[in-house]
């Protein structure tokens, strides 16, 4: 008779990627994670796979959650540019506030710490900006048949550049002090919009 797991893995699941989240890839290890989760590591490992694998899993479940709600915000009926502005500043917003701060974006981390040599986490970061990318160029081009945006706008060349700028800030946000650095960038970017 098989055992039950002891453990709820959903939960643990989220444990984990507020750990990876808050420390990052290579400052966590196994034992840090046996601790935070309160599981065995035979249990990490029967559940999970390896730390590598917990790691992915993790931020598949980042990538999830945040782009339901990126989905839900840009997709709204009604006029687009409202929705890219909102998005664009709640980013700036997140970024210098401080509970936000000392961790960033689990995506963008995992672009800078792993990113280039690790084509598995290099996908979902790809996958998770050509999400973001194709939500907010979808607005522009809604924006654009509803004469918010001039018909001589790249909406794909504008989405680019929001997608960039917002990950920028993500960055420049961890390690700035100054909000106003943030928050300036994101207004210039929007006047790009007008």
């Amino acid at each position: 008779m098989a055992r039950t797991k002891e453990f709820d893995p959903e939960a643990a699941l989220q444990s984990a990627l507020e750990l990876f989240w808050q420390r990052g890839y290579e400052a966590t290890s196994m034992a840090d994670l046996v601790d935070h989760l309160g599981i065995g590591r035979a249990s990490i490992y029967a559940t999970f796979g390896n730390k590598h694998e917990l790691y992915l899993k993790a931020l598949d479940r980042y990538n999830e959650n945040r782009d339901s709600g990126l989905l839900h915000e840009l997709s709204q009926p009604g006029p687009g540019l409202p929705a890219v502005r909102t998005i664009v500043r709640r980013f700036a917003a997140e970024a210098s506030a401080d509970d936000h701060r000392a961790k960033g974006c689990f995506v963008t981390n995992t672009a800078a710490e792993l990113g280039p040599h690790d084509p598995a986490s290099t996908r979902r970061v790809e996958a998770s900006w050509d999400h973001i990318e194709t939500l907010l160029r979808s607005a522009l081009v809604r924006a654009q048949a509803q004469g918010e945006l001039g018909a001589d706008r790249d909406p794909r060349a504008l989405a680019r550049m929001l997608l960039v700028l917002m990950q920028g800030l993500r960055v420049v946000g961890k390690a700035s002090d100054d909000p106003g650095r943030v928050r300036d960038a994101a207004e210039q970017a929007l006047a790009l919009l007008d």
